[in-house]
């Protein structure tokens, strides 16, 4: 039978990526639901038109690494979307490709909430802002009916990611008019930055098809007083969720403190637009954590801060931020915590 092998990977544009894809069709006589990423033949790509090569030596490689079907299809040529790690020909790692940093743990659970904005492909402008820029702000458009534009996109692109096997677990209008949230959970941290990737690579396709472009720049509207969007990144490793206490959680907040530098750095570009202390944020430049303060770098659910066991929502990446580069962050800093090397913290 006849398939659609959809390649999706990453290019090497700065400061964050963009999503590039192909198709190759090909007869694959196993079940979809079988075939492992091994199964796929690698497929080589022009470098020298993604910012990953020169015109020189421009062959670089499509290493599959993970595979989504529907789950019901009703396509006349099924589609299988590949997603892909970029190597060299000799089958290294290249620069852009953040995943080979990562190894999936399944006992480290991460939800994403990714917020966007949409605007029109015929005008540029941000849905409900083509006529003027003066509109009420703010409060009527958070989980709101009948007011927000877009709405034919979003859940679309819900069920077409469920059908995908994609975990996301709910949308929502946000805050702005034109803005909207999707949430990503899996458990392990890998699986949930490649099924972030392939989500935004849905709603891009699906965006096409409506004559609408996806904006994740993290503050669109500029100075107007609305806000901006962001990738909150939810996360707990198992000690976290079962045998945590509250000391173990202040050297989380004292290391996530003595790290603010190296986070920043790879959450996301533009985002000191975002992160003014103002629409929900902390300043770009200050760090904090609060039991239910959306206010706070680091938010603590009010589950999680009576028993101290749960997760902890780091409200500080960019919607347009790398997850993969967020993810080897957290991990990062937690291992420090993990292996006693924190410095002592105050009281606070």
């Amino acid at each position: 039978m006849k398939y659609k092998l959809e390649y999706v990977w990453l290019d090497g544009y700065k400061p964050e990526p963009n999503l590039r894809s192909k198709i190759k069709v090909m007869d694959i006589r196993a079940i979809p639901s079988f075939l492992k990423p091994s199964d796929i033949p690698v497929w080589s790509f022009d470098g020298s038109s993604t910012q990953q090569a020169e015109g020189r030596f421009s062959d670089l490689l499509l290493k599959p690494v993970k595979l989504y079907h529907h789950s019901i299809n009703d396509e006349k040529i099924p589609t299988i979307y590949v997603l892909c790690e970029v190597m060299y020909p000799d089958g290294t790692g290249h620069p852009s490709n953040d995943r080979k940093n990562l190894t999936n743990d399944t006992d480290f659970w991460v939800g994403f909430e990714q917020e966007y904005f949409l605007r029109s492909n015929k005008t540029g402008k941000i849905l409900g802002f083509e006529e003027s820029t003066d509109i009420e702000p703010q409060g009527r458009y958070y989980c709101g009916v009948g007011l927000n534009k877009g709405r034919n996109v979003v859940e679309e692109h819900l069920d077409y990611c469920l059908s995908l096997g994609i975990d996301i677990n709910g949308v929502n209008a946000e805050v702005a008019q034109g803005q909207w949230e999707f949430q990503v959970f899996a458990k392990g941290n890998v699986t949930a930055c490649d099924d972030l990737w392939m989500a935004r690579y849905i709603l891009a396709k699906i965006c096409e098809k409506h004559g609408y472009l996806v904006e994740y720049h993290p503050k669109p509207l500029g100075l107007l007083d609305w806000n901006g969007s962001g990738l909150h990144t939810n996360f707990s490793n198992k000690k976290m969720r079962e045998d945590g206490d509250e000391e173990y959680y202040l050297d989380i907040f004292k290391q996530f403190e003595d790290a603010t530098h190296n986070h920043m750095s790879d959450y996301g570009s533009n985002n000191e637009l975002r992160l003014t202390g103002k629409h929900e944020t902390q300043d770009y430049n200050t760090f904090s954590w609060g039991i239910s303060d959306r206010g706070a770098s680091l938010r603590i659910s009010p589950t999680t801060g009576q028993t101290w066991k749960g997760y902890i929502e780091d409200r500080r990446p960019a919607s347009s931020a790398n997850p993969y580069k967020i993810i080897k962050e957290i991990v990062t800093t937690l291992w420090v915590v993990d292996k006693g090397w924190v410095t002592k913290h105050e009281t606070y």
